[in-house]
Formats: C-alpha cells, structure tokens, sequence
C-alpha cells in the first residue's frame, strides 16, 4: 500500500477543513501522515510516495524543503491566493490525485540551491531554496556593496541594494520583480541579479548550475541579512561569507499535465498576446 504525506498549516481553519477531508479521501487508498507546517522541523526523516501540499506558494516552498532530501514527490494544492506553484484546485484534485497514485503522472526534477552562511571555518546557517538565495539591507536606505566569486574567480564588487542568486523556479519571484530575466524551469542554471544596481551595466548573469559562487559583503555600518525563499533568514556580520550552489538532490515534482510552463506565464502573469488597439 502506497505511502501519502499530507501537508499543511493547520492554523488556518480552511486548510485545516481541507486537510481533514483529503486525509479521509486517501486513507481508503493509502497509509497517511499527517505534517503540520505550523510545527514540522525541516531536518526530520521523512518516507513516503508522494507528498500533497496545501496552502499557497508560500506552503508549496516550505513544504518542498522539506520532503526533497527524501526524494519524495510533491504536489500543491492551491489554497492560496496566486497559486503559481501549486498544480491542483480543490475541485480537481481527487481526480489527479487518483492518476498519481496509479503512477500515471510524470515525476519530473527541479533543481535547488543550497546555501551557506560562513563565518570562519563554521557554518552558522545552511537551507535549501526553491526560489533563491538574497543578500539585502536590513535597515537604512543606502547602497550596499558585495564582492561576487564564481568558482574561485573574481567576478565584479556590485553597489547596489541587494544580490539575488536564484534557480530557474525562481525566475519568476523575486528574481522577475527585479527585472531578471525568466528561466523554463527544467534547465540546470542559476540567475545572479543584482536589486537596483548603482551601475547600469550590471545586467542579470545567467551561469551553469555547476558553478560555486561565493559572495562577501564589503560594506560596514549597515545591517545585511541573508534570506532565503523569503522564509529562512539570518543577520549577515562583517567578515562573513556566503556560499551556493546546486543542491545535492532535486525537488521530485508532480507533472498532473494540467497546465503547462508557458501556460502559467499566460494566466498568472497576464500575458495577452497582442496589443489591444482602438478602433479607427
């Protein structure tokens, strides 16, 4: 018998609603566990044959750090208010559901980063990230300078008011918001952005995701925080440096086929093709 984790943020009473009554659904179908993102700690073992989300992206994210290092495959569904992330509605999601755990969906890999906050010879914060890996200023609106490294090499020191690395998922977030540019999700590369450069010739690079990059705040007086997926966050101090690259495993994602990359481009992000002229 097949193996379901469900996940969700019990604190809100419509996932709460809608957990109960998915877990009464695949009990006939499958053993069930229960995670509640309100509580579940990121570095416990985890099986299972497939992982359902509920919530919006935000939940689809947390839940995706949570269940990749298991290789469990995850699919969201969308309680949320964009639901970019997120695959199924609650009105559909029985019925893919069923084709997935007959194995009639694709699994399909995403690539993460993992990245490390270090400081001297020890690490003092290490996350996967879906999205991206943001080094910002934490207070006062001024400049901040960061010296940028790929594979040991130099690359260039921006001023500006932050540094985004992110993987192709998260092209369209934080990454698109700041005028990057957008990734089909199943290449193997990261964007390094930089947030509102002094300099306009600092343009977005797009490396391989077999590349290490290492970034060094040089900027002292100001308060630098390290975010990742806009969830983990962690003070950045003078000396310290951080580290990326592409995690070890990918996220497994569930492929329902409902809709496909170009297709979420065009409903979330109001692409409408032609201009629309008045008439003459």
């Amino acid at each position: 018998m097949k193996r379901a984790l469900i996940i969700g943020d019990t604190r809100k009473p419509k996932i709460q609603s809608a957990l109960q009554e998915l877990n009464s659904w695949l009990k006939e179908r499958a053993q069930t566990i229960i995670l509640d993102l309100a509580q579940e700690e990121e570095k416990r073992s985890l099986e299972g044959d497939i992982a359902v989300v509920l919530g919006g992206d935000g939940a689809f994210l947390r839940a995706s750090r949570i269940v990749s290092p298991f290789g469990i495959p995850l699919v969201g569904v969308h309680l949320g208010t964009f639901g970019f992330l997120a695959e199924l509605t609650p009105t559909d999601m029985y019925d893919y559901l069923e084709k997935a755990l007959r194995n009639e969906c694709r699994i399909v890999p995403r690539m993460l980063l993992n990245c490390r906050l270090e400081r001297g010879q020890k690490v003092i914060k290490e996350s996967l990230g879906v999205n991206d890996a943001v080094i910002s200023r934490s207070s006062l609106s001024r400049l901040i300078s960061i010296r940028l490294f790929i594979d040991e090499e130099e690359v260039t020191v921006y001023s500006s008011d932050g540094l985004i690395v992110s993987t192709p998922m998260g092209s369209t977030a934080h990454c698109l918001a700041a005028g990057g540019p957008i990734l089909s999700p199943d290449l193997d590369a990261f964007v390094i952005l930089p947030i509102c450069p002094h300099t306009l010739t600092n343009r977005p690079l797009v490396i391989s995701s077999d590349s290490r990059i290492e970034m060094e705040p040089t900027s002292e007086g100001v308060e630098i925080g390290l975010t990742v997926d806009g969830q983990v966050y962690e003070d950045i101090l003078p000396g310290d440096r951080i580290k990326v690259e592409r995690a070890r495993l990918p996220l497994r994602f569930v492929d329902t086929g409902i809709r496909s990359f170009y297709a979420v481009l065009r409903e979330k992000l109001a692409w409408g093709g032609s201009p629309k002229y008045g008439s003459s």
